[in-house]
């Protein structure tokens, strides 16, 4: 499958509970918004917290972030009524906690289809369980079909370490690169787990730059306060998109139009390296488009 490249740079979790939020989340600069009907909101306000996302949905979007509610488990109490209420908002996806099989992603697609859900709402999948992520690669194959309406894996770093007992983020690494590795098989984008300290920027973006180095393509946020330093971090940097423009020169000169490798600067760059260049340059200009 062929996608039209959208920044997920900076994932905003934000209470759909919270009406002081909910009217703040437009004027942010978030390149996604979380709408939150799980964990985020107590039992008891689960069904104000639907109604309060309804009415915000029926007013047109005032901000290009991408909107993305995130339901309970279907199998859970609250999560047929989440789904529906999911629906009818029409947001640009729908997250799915705890996913561990794939067919948790393709009941909920063939509920879209039965009901004629809009083909424009997608889904996305929390992987945030030792079955999510032994499973990983099953599921991440359905980012290949389009029926199963898969875009998007987000990494839930606090369930992982909860439900294996693990400590500190060096103990997950192995596990973060395998559903990685799973994920860009599938042609997904992977969001990787939120920094809970938000108070602490420093060690925030030190975890940023783990997740670009490591090829997360974004950072779950808890915060607004988090959003500039995820959205620089995930920046394509001056000296790549300067590097990326060479190698696109270099290939569009005559005597490179037919050839697989060219000398650029002193070393050898391949077309693999120009269908990279293109990519970088592509997401870069889509970025600041926004």
């Amino acid at each position: 499958m062929i996608r039209t490249f959208r920044p997920r740079r900076s994932v905003l979790y934000v209470p759909a509970s919270n009406n002081r939020a909910l009217a703040k989340a437009a004027s942010l600069d978030a390149d996604a918004i979380i709408f939150d009907l799980e964990d985020a909101v107590a039992p008891d306000d689960k069904e104000d917290a639907r109604e309060a996302l309804r009415e915000y949905f029926l007013a047109p979007p005032k901000s290009k972030a991408e909107r993305i509610v995130r339901v309970n488990g279907l199998a859970s109490e609250w999560g047929a009524e989440d789904l529906l209420a999911a629906r009818a908002c029409r947001p640009d996806a729908i997250l799915l906690p705890k996913v561990e099989t794939p067919q948790d992603i393709t009941g909920v697609a063939e509920i879209l289809e039965e009901t004629d859900a809009s083909e424009g709402i997608r889904l996305w999948a929390m992987i945030e369980t030792p079955r999510g992520i032994l499973n990983a690669d099953e599921i991440a194959e359905l980012g290949l079909r389009s029926t199963a309406r898969l875009d998007c894996f987000v990494i839930g770093t606090n369930d992982i370490s909860k439900e294996t007992g693990t400590k500190g983020r060096g103990a997950l690494v192995p596990w973060l690169m395998q559903v990685l590795l799973c994920a860009k098989a599938g042609k997904l984008d992977i969001i990787d787990g939120v920094y809970n300290d938000f108070s602490d920027l420093d060690g925030f973006a030190t975890e940023c730059t783990e997740a670009v180095q490591m090829g997360f393509d974004g950072k779950s946020l808890i915060h607004p306060s988090q959003i500039e330093t995820a959205n620089t971090s995930f920046l394509p940097d001056a000296t790549s998109v300067t590097e990326a423009r060479l190698i696109v020169e270099a290939f569009s000169n005559r005597e490179n139009l037919d050839k697989g490798v060219t000398s650029l600067n002193g070393r050898m760059v391949e077309r693999l390296h120009l269908e990279m260049a293109k990519k970088l340059l592509e997401k870069f200009d889509i970025i600041g488009e926004k």
